[in-house]
């Protein structure tokens, strides 16, 4: 696949908010990622849906597609039972069940129990798996369990994109992806706990 030049639109959440990496050697940033398919995992390792659903199906997106074009991160998100999850638990869990791509922490908010990126990007529960395109922009947001043959689709759909032309398309009408979830839009604030999809 011909890699472009492409431009961030900037209408997009561009940064996670995060308090410590595991699985790589140094932070990992949106920046980073530009031109390639993102999928982050929003999880927390105590709820029985990103156990039996979300982290499987995030390695299986893993083992599917090249990390040349589809990076995969996982963003530990902590609103509840903040003890029981600190780094030396999640580095146990990671090991455990053998996850070896990034994960990142994401950081605890001074206002309210939801973690500052779970904020920033009007996160509503877990496991919501994320899909970027190679310019950054959220193009889908799934809640919850959906299967993987959509994903694949959404996947492949992003991956066959020619990204320099999409900063040119109006975020509605170019997404068309998500039958769950939102795209693109503003960064929200929530200051009540997010439910438990799982």
């Amino acid at each position: 696949m011909k890699k472009r030049d492409v431009r961030r639109s900037g209408n997009c959440p561009t940064r996670l908010y995060v308090t410590q990496w595991f699985n790589t050697e140094k932070p990992v940033t949106l920046s980073d990622l530009t031109g390639r398919v993102v999928a982050i995992e929003a999880f927390q390792m105590l709820r029985p849906g990103c156990v039996s659903h979300g982290i499987p199906q995030t390695k299986r997106i893993r083992a599917a597609f090249p990390e040349s074009e589809v990076a995969v991160i996982g963003l530990h998100t902590v609103f509840e039972h903040h003890a029981a999850m600190e780094p030396v638990s999640l580095q146990a869990f990671l090991f455990e069940y053998g996850i070896t791509f990034p994960v990142g922490v994401d950081a605890p908010s001074e206002k309210s129990p939801t973690p500052k990126t779970m904020q920033a990007w009007g996160q509503r529960g877990m496991p919501t798996l994320y899909l970027l395109d190679g310019t950054g922009r959220i193009r889908a947001a799934h809640l919850g369990q959906t299967h993987d043959m959509i994903i694949g689709a959404e996947i492949a759909t992003l991956l066959a994109e020619d990204t320099e032309s999409i900063d040119a398309f109006d975020n509605d009408a170019a997404v068309g992806l998500a039958s769950k979830g939102t795209v693109c839009r503003p960064t929200a604030r929530t200051e009540t706990a997010p439910r438990d999809n799982s």
